[in-house]
């Protein structure tokens, strides 16, 4: 329902653009903060463009598991670059704001590609429940189809089920005011400034929001139920062990993006957390994509092993070059 001073708003133009409040409040660390996230968005881009450039390479990695890691770079390196690019500029130029139509487009392809990584999550899980507890069907199950079948599926459902939301955003009026609380456009906060009934898009939101996040995280969870519990069954330490590692990659970074997107949407919508849930959405717009390929190259032997081969080519190739 409309507010009294969103009807108020409502007498007047709509806005072309909105204006990011940011981390507005620390102006003294602006430089510091661009210089901190410049390098984060390096490292992450490098990393994960890294991963993927060594899962296409390397044959002993063209195996489910990897298939599916080079997907999830992939994911996190167009996920950081739909925020980190725009904040950066912000931070450095001073201009914070951005047109309505470039707002939503950042909408949509930031909660397409979250969506999407809570299936490909949630696809990955079952593929290490499978080897783990299915380990004689395993061939026969995670085929290259299914694991096209499961990464197209992931991709184009999460894409086609925020250009609902989208669609719906799209056609409400804003009047005023234009300022977004935040670093990027957050979806209930951007719908919050419309002066229109907002009452059908939250509705659709809230709907896919917790069909895309609520089922892959039960999957996910039961999932891993069953994996430690086939681990617990095994009676060698040494197979425990090597069970576990194969799959606690994986764990710590399904708790990682999880665990900070459930707390930022579980916390209260007032003024005192808002800088709280700042920090916190900096973990898993900005931190996770970052966190995940390390998470996998170190702790990792197959990775590890592929990146020194690479390097050892690399230096070879230098070597000879510098002869010639």
């Amino acid at each position: 329902m409309q507010s009294a001073a969103n009807t108020e708003w409502g007498n007047q133009s709509s806005i072309t653009e909105f204006i990011f409040l940011g981390f507005e409040n620390i102006q003294d660390l602006q430089v510091l903060l661009f210089l901190v996230f410049l390098a984060i968005y390096i490292v992450t881009v490098t990393v994960n463009m890294l991963i993927i450039a060594l899962v296409m390479a390397g044959q002993h990695l063209h195996t489910p598991m990897y298939y599916f890691l080079g997907n999830l770079a992939f994911m996190e390196t167009c996920y950081t670059s739909i925020i980190l690019p725009r904040l950066l500029f912000s931070l450095l130029t001073g201009d914070r704001t951005i047109s309505v139509m470039g707002c939503i487009t950042q909408m949509y392809f930031f909660g397409s590609l979250a969506a999407a990584e809570c299936y490909l999550l949630a696809a990955m899980s079952y593929d290490r429940y499978l080897a783990i507890c299915k380990p004689l069907h395993y061939a026969t199950c995670m085929t290259c189809r299914f694991c096209l079948q499961l990464t197209a599926g992931s991709w184009i459902s999460a894409f086609l089920a925020i250009s609902i939301i989208v669609l719906f955003v799209s056609q409400l009026t804003f009047c005023g005011p234009n300022e977004i609380d935040h670093f990027f456009c957050e979806l209930i906060l951007v719908v919050k400034l419309s002066c229109s009934d907002t009452n059908v898009v939250e509705f659709v939101a809230f709907l896919f929001a917790s069909i895309f996040t609520l089922p892959p995280f039960l999957f996910t969870i039961i999932s891993y139920v069953l994996i430690i519990a086939t681990i617990l069954r095994i009676s060698s330490v040494t197979g425990k062990k090597k069970a576990f590692f194969t799959c606690s990659s994986h764990l710590m970074v399904v708790t990682i993006f999880y665990g900070t997107l459930i707390i930022v949407y579980m916390l209260p919508d007032v003024a005192a957390l808002r800088d709280l849930n700042k920090c916190l959405s900096v973990f898993y717009t900005v931190l996770t994509p970052l966190a995940n390929p390390l998470i996998y190259s170190l702790r990792n032997r197959e990775v590890k092993e592929a990146t020194r081969k690479v390097i050892q080519t690399m230096r070879h190739s230098q070597k000879f070059k510098w002869i010639d």
